[in-house]
């Protein structure tokens, strides 16, 4: 898991090293500090040794100073720059992922490991590179300091470090558990306010606002049970210190009168015992310091194993060895495919059908049938369980993942634009594509209508998820930046479903002129939108109940038939 996560330093390999090395010239630094001190306080008599120590002690001061400033510097840079690569390399991962990859986690899961769990590694990663290697090499040079000034006195660390060092290791193994439920308590808060956010027009409709608030309640206790949790077991984190603190200052400093009042100031010197508080307080600092390190680093581990689960997982849907990358027709044949989606059964049961390039296919059924389903299959956002689909006659397995994409175009029923211009969003379909071919493709879905009734036209800004703009108006927006791409296939999945019919066959009209040799499949509720296609799928339950024209199906197939009367005869009457 480490090694994973530290390719994300990177570019920031040198502050990384800089860091420590800054922190152990400071340690050294402060480390000299007390013992030129001690030497001081006992020769104060000597005014020209007093005044030439001064200016040494000065020196070793300002470089402390300034080695602590770099190493601050660099540990920042260092620590941010690792956050900033790991956000990127995660977000990277997430656009590679497949639809079932992306199912595995909740939209809030990934919100919150790209935030708050890159946050408290951030936080980790400069603890560590700075406190983590200040804090052994301050204890181990104030030990060996002490010792050398009274090994008899010194003792009384070898006592007290090892029953801190306990006290430390139980509150850390204790606390991680309640962290790590405490951060998945965060993936439902951020999935409710997601949730709310997004569906928010739907809430103030239905005056579901308490709902809504107690939902946010119940997850922001059960947030604050847990950090309560937490906070109190780190709570003894404080007092553990200042007991152990206080107890070994009241043994040196007892002890240490004892020594100077017995020798006379031979065995022990009033500059050593000030020496010797000074280097008490630069261990237990140093090992409060580290308390706290463990204390970040507790709350990173959880985080860090968060992180390491989103990107330790790889696609299920990649490039083959040497993947085609051209794609001749549009032809379409699924042969004997079935399709379950992870942890379901079977959304599609052994499906046969042969689309010859170029035609307009309407595909029809009930809700939960597998229309979506089947035609997600095409440009592999999933990939079949058994059988095999094939696109201008090759497994679309076969195909570099980009080539088949860009060479199907899908509209979905629920269109999503982005914050930016209607000509941003339209480019989404061409990068390169001129304000007239904009335009164009505009007018082929019947969005120019509204476009140009807006004041800044094309260059009418969209809100987020097109929220400034009616569902119809999406619809045809959504349509236009498809056609754009002048694909070999394109699926509209549902997506005249916001405008009347008549703008639905002025659409359907349009779209045979601007892309006459794409095969076309529409899913559609309508009859009227299906009943000019070449051929027309009924689905029913995952499986094709029927095939053929407008005017084959109403007389074979009883599905359709149902469907038609109940749209264009009001249900029909008894026969």
């Amino acid at each position: 898991m480490l090694k994973k996560l530290t390719r994300s330093i990177r570019e920031y390999k040198k502050p990384s090293i800089l860091t420590p090395v800054f922190v152990i010239l400071e340690v050294f630094m402060e480390i000299l500090i007390p013992y030129l001190m001690a030497r001081l306080i006992d020769n104060i008599g000597d005014m020209g040794y007093v005044i030439r120590l001064g200016i040494f002690l000065i020196i070793c001061a300002a470089l402390a100073l300034l080695f602590g400033a770099l190493a601050g510097k660099t540990a920042a840079t260092a620590s941010a720059g690792f956050a900033k690569n790991l956000r990127f390399d995660m977000f990277r991962d997430v656009q590679k992922f497949s639809f079932a990859n992306i199912d595995e986690f909740s939209t809030g899961g990934i919100v919150t490991r790209l935030t708050t769990d890159v946050t408290n590694l951030q936080m980790a990663y400069m603890m560590i590179i700075r406190v983590a290697v200040r804090c052994p090499i301050t204890m181990i040079c104030a030990l060996i300091m002490a010792f050398s000034v009274h090994s008899k006195l010194s003792l009384i660390y070898l006592i007290i470090i090892p029953i801190l060092g306990f006290a430390l290791y139980k509150i850390m193994t204790t606390a991680h558990p309640v962290f790590e439920k405490m951060f998945r308590v965060y993936d439902k808060l951020n999935n409710v306010i997601q949730e709310n956010l997004h569906g928010i027009r739907v809430v103030k409709s239905y005056v579901r606002e308490n709902h809504e608030e107690k939902k946010f309640k119940e997850q922001a206790g059960d947030i604050y049970k847990y950090s309560v949790k937490a906070e109190k077991l780190l709570a003894f984190n404080g007092p553990i210190m200042q007991l152990c603190i206080y107890s070994t200052m009241l043994v040196i400093f007892w002890f240490g009168a004892h020594f100077i009042v017995n020798s006379g100031g031979t065995d022990l010197s009033t500059g050593n015992l000030t020496s010797l508080f000074t280097y008490t307080m630069q261990i237990l600092m140093s090992l409060m310091m580290f308390s706290m390190v463990f204390v970040m680093v507790t709350m990173a581990r959880s985080s860090a194993y968060r992180i390491y689960e989103l990107i330790n997982t790889k696609s299920d849907i990649t490039n083959k060895d040497r993947p085609v990358k051209y794609i001749p027709d549009g032809r379409i044949h699924f042969d004997h495919v079935s399709f379950a989606y992870p942890g379901h059964t079977r959304s599609l049961k052994n499906i046969n059908l042969e689309i010859p390039s170029g035609a307009v296919v309407g595909i029809i059924g009930g809700t939960g049938s597998g229309k979506s389903s089947l035609v997600q299959l095409i440009p592999r956002l999933y990939d079949v369980t058994e059988g095999r689909v094939t696109v201008g006659g090759r497994d679309v397995r076969n195909y570099d993942l980009d080539t088949l994409r860009d060479g199907v175009a899908m509209v979905l029923q629920k269109n999503v634009l982005f914050s930016g211009t209607i000509k941003e969003n339209m480019r989404w379909g061409n990068e390169n594509a001129t304000d007239e071919e904009i335009k164009a493709a505009c007018r082929a879905a019947c969005a120019d209508e509204f476009i140009d009734t807006f004041p800044d036209g094309y260059d009418t800004y969209i809100e987020q998820g097109g929220s400034n703009v009616s569902g119809g108006q999406r619809q045809r927006l959504c349509i236009a930046r498809a056609l754009l791409k002048k694909p070999k296939i394109l699926i509209l999945d549902d997506s005249t479903s916001a405008v009347d019919t008549k703008t639905d066959a002025l659409i359907r009209e349009a779209m045979q002129q601007a892309i006459p040799g794409a095969t076309k499949l529409i899913i559609a509720q309508r009859i009227s939108s299906v009943e000019h296609a070449d051929m027309i799928v009924v689905m029913d339950g995952g499986r094709i109940d029927g095939i053929g024209t407008h005017e084959e199906l109403l007389k074979s197939n009883e599905i359709y038939k149902e469907i038609y009367e109940s749209q264009v005869k009001g249900g029909g009457e008894d026969e």
